[in-house]
């Protein structure tokens, strides 16, 4: 059986559009198409758990639309058990507007409809799951308090956490987040955010990760994109280098990174290793259109990382 992983995060409907570029203040352009994909990071993280072959659960809301059943049966089709997640009749479900320029870049506003209403209950059946679980996983897309909740349930009873810190809010930066989790991820921009340094280069992170040690982390994981990634911890730091690829959609390539890293250090996989295989899941992500859909199995993981090399000028 493999590894065992809780999901405690945000379940959304993307609708992305397609346009060559995005429009200046007060334009109107044309775009090229409109597609709905299931996403949510919460969401999105569980599906590449499951497709990497963990045995997964969610815990998360949606609303009483249109959107929620379609969400909630595409999550079990995966082979994800969704009986932890909760119908909320009084709002939305949680929409995603995706802005995708040609070049695979992206603009993303969310509206978190139910996602926002998740708390003590949610929190009560996270920590009720945590005894069958090897890692949990959680994203801001969530209350913070319901973060903080699992997170201190899940050191109480030795369960490895892994923060995937997106999106960062000044209530979140404030939060002390770093001392309450096992691995906390950000991306450049999220570093900045929660340590107040620049991100921009391996040297750079490696100033944010060791101001994020001294706020409590006792690993941290930067996601640099065409950079790769960077660790800091405990045991040692280690760079891992991109893989080169040419984007369709880069939107939840760090959502695959984030399962994969979690689900390969759960296999027991020395943390070097479990990167360079997070960063091939992440660059696969990207060349597929949608979040969901694009996240990689554990066989076209390997194929990818026996063909492929890292970038040399990361």
């Amino acid at each position: 059986m493999g590894p065992r992983v809780l999901v405690v995060g945000s379940i959304n409907m993307d609708l992305i559009v397609q346009c060559g570029r995005l429009p200046d203040q007060g334009e109107t352009i044309h775009g090229d198409a409109l597609h709905t994909a299931p996403g949510g990071k919460g969401a999105n993280q569980a599906v590449s758990c499951s497709r990497l072959g963990a045995s997964t659960t969610v815990v998360g809301r949606v609303g009483d639309d249109h959107f929620g059943p379609r969400l909630r049966a595409g999550l079990s089709s995966e082979g994800i058990n969704v009986e932890s997640m909760r119908v909320d009749p009084n709002i939305a479900s949680g929409v995603a507007l995706i802005l995708l320029e040609e070049d695979g870049r992206n603009r993303i506003i969310v509206l978190p409809g139910a996602n926002a209403r998740m708390g003590d209950d949610d929190s009560s059946a996270a920590t009720a799951l945590l005894p069958n679980a090897d890692v949990v996983l959680m994203p801001l897309e969530v209350p913070l308090p319901v973060v903080k909740a699992v997170a201190a349930a899940a050191r109480a009873c030795g369960v490895r956490s892994v923060l995937d810190a997106a999106p960062v809010s000044p209530e979140a930066a404030a939060a002390g987040l770093p001392a309450l989790v096992d691995i906390i991820s950000p991306n450049q921009t999220e570093a900045e955010d929660l340590t107040g340094l620049p991100v921009h280069d391996l040297d750079s992170a490696r100033a944010a990760a060791r101001r994020l040690v001294e706020m409590g982390a006792r690993d941290v994981v930067i996601k640099l994109g065409e950079q790769g990634s960077y660790w800091l911890g405990e045991h040692g730091e280690h760079h891992a280098p991109a893989f080169a690829v040419q984007p369709v959609d880069t939107t939840a390539a760090g959502d695959a990174f984030t399962g994969c890293l979690a689900v390969s250090l759960a296999e027991g996989m020395p943390m070097p290793d479990a990167m360079r295989r997070a960063n091939a899941a992440g660059a696969l992500a990207c060349l597929k259109l949608g979040a969901q859909p694009s996240m990689p199995t554990a066989a076209a993981v390997e194929a990818f990382l026996r063909e492929s090399s890292p970038r040399h000028d990361a």
